[in-house]
Parts: C-alpha cells; sequence; structure tokens
C-alpha cells in the first residue's frame, strides 16, 4: 500500500522556525530569531572523499552550532561519479545541471565533490569545517524574504508565500524552488572507490522543482500539492521552499517543514 502524506498543522510556519508537523515538537519553541541559512553539499556515493563532507553536514543540522542562524541543509548527489564503478542510487543529473550553474557563477573552470555552498554566496570544499561555520554565520547577518509554508485542508496540499524580499540587483528576479529531502537513507556500497562501506545521509533530495518567480516590490502566493513520495527507502521526509536571486544566485530566503505518514 502506497503511504500517504498530510501535515496536521494548519499555522503558517514563519521564517526561521522548522517546526515537525505532527503534534507539538520541541523545535516549535526554537528561537525565531535565528535567521534561516541555506546549506548544499555537492556529494557522491563514489568519491571517497565525501563520507567526510556528509557526516559534517549531518552534524551541522544535528547540533545547529552557530548563534543567531538556523542551518537548512540540501545534501545533492551528482551523477558524474556513476560511471566509475559505483551508480549512486540517490544521484541526479539535474543537481549536477545545478553544481555547473554554480560554476558559472562562481568563475570556477570545473566543478568537484565534496563542494559545500552555502546560501548561494561563497563555496569551498565540503569537508572544511573551518570555513562553514564563518560562512553561516556571515550569512546570517544579511537580510532575508519571510517565507511561510501553510498548509491547507488537503493532504499533501500548502501555501507558500514570500514577502519582504530583499533588495535585488537592477533587473534581476528572484526564483522560488521547492525541494522534497529525505533523511536517514544508507547505502551498502559494494563497488567504487567507497567499497565495503555502508553510507548514511542526511537532507538528499529527492526532488527539487520550481514554483515561480518574484521581483522586487512583489509577493508571492501560490497553492501547491506535493506528488507521492519516491519509492525506495522510507526516509523522514522535509518540505524546504527557498527564495534565490537568477543572476547572482544569492539564498534570499528559506523555511522548511517536516512530510510525514499517516495511516490509509
Amino acid at each position: 500500500m502506497t503511504p500517504k502524506f498530510r501535515f496536521a498543522h494548519t499555522a503558517a510556519l514563519a521564517v526561521g522556525t522548522m517546526l515537525t508537523l505532527t503534534g507539538l515538537p520541541k523545535q516549535a519553541h526554537a528561537d525565531t530569531s535565528r535567521t534561516p541559512v541555506l546549506v548544499e553539499l555537492f556529494t557522491s556515493e563514489g568519491c571517497s572523499s565525501c563520507p567526510p563532507a556528509d557526516a559534517l553536514l549531518s552534524s551541522l543540522v544535528r547540533r545547529q552550532p552557530v548563534p543567531g542562524a538556523l542551518i537548512i541543509a540540501l545534501g545533492e548527489h551528482v551523477d558524474y561519479w556513476d560511471g566509475n564503478g559505483w551508480r549512486d542510487p540517490f544521484s541526479s543529473h539535474a543537481l549536477t545541471v545545478r553544481q555547473n550553474d554554480y560554476a558559472a557563477s562562481f568563475h570556477n573552470d570545473t566543478v568537484y565533490t565534496p563542494q559545500m555552498v552555502v546560501d548561494g554566496r561563497t563555496e569551498f570544499v565540503g569537508s572544511d569545517d573551518s570555513k562553514v561555520s564563518a560562512a553561516i554565520a556571515h550569512a546570517a547577518r544579511t537580510p532575508k524574504a519571510q517565507v511561510t509554508i501553510a498548509p491547507d485542508a488537503q493532504p499533501d496540499t500548502f501555501t507558500v508565500s514570500v514577502h519582504d524580499l530583499p533588495t535585488l540587483a537592477s533587473g534581476d528576479a528572484a526564483d522560488v524552488y521547492l525541494a522534497v529531502t529525505e533523511d536517514g537513507l544508507r547505502s551498502h556500497v559494494a563497488r567504487g572507490e567507497n567499497a565495503g562501506r555502508t553510507l548514511t545521509h542526511v537532507a538528499v533530495v529527492r526532488s527539487l522543482e520550481k514554483l515561480g518567480t518574484v521581483r522586487a516590490g512583489e509577493t508571492f502566493s501560490v497553492q501547491h500539492r506535493l506528488a507521492s513520495s519516491p519509492k525506495g527507502q522510507a526516509g523522514s521526509q522535509n518540505v524546504l521552499v527557498f527564495v534565490q536571486a537568477r543572476a547572482s544566485r544569492r539564498v534570499l530566503g528559506a523555511a522548511l517543514a517536516s512530510r510525514t505518514a499517516s495511516a490509509g
């Protein structure tokens, strides 16, 4: 039987608030003064340098170690390692394209793993914990849009709203994206650089789509219904909405909610 999913709360999720939408979890009382910061990790199970970066991303999400910042993660498994002995079951060519877009923005000649990108503003080797805290702290001090996810009465249906967009460069616009991510995923790698290892992952991107576009001085609102959950492993799923400037690639705001299974 295919699981159904629902949002149990009807209250909006304000920027800086990470809520699990079942009961009243402790995250509901989190410090709403924290500014959401999007931390993206481009990674692959075929890359022997990637497990330490995966572990760092997991630690950042679990510990939330940067004062004033609410760290929201995207684990983006690229596909260009898939021909080197092991096909990453979570890889996506669309995420390779996204990483190439960042390479152009950062004026990099090539792409690599593991690569961490903080709020679309800075990039570095994804296992470099000496850089990540400073990058997150700097991003948390920048103005952000107010992004909300308001669950509707129908299962897996909600309204996304964006207000108070920060200043954009002349002629630029911001795209509103929705990602479904999954925690607690695991692989037993049989071949390739990580042969014999069991790898675990957080915030694995299972889908990523653009909901629309917003420009300076505008507000944005759209109702959206999620597709059925991906086949395969059943981890804990999250819904993430973020706003990203089209030209500069800066992330201008984000919100996160948990997607929770219900019987039926």
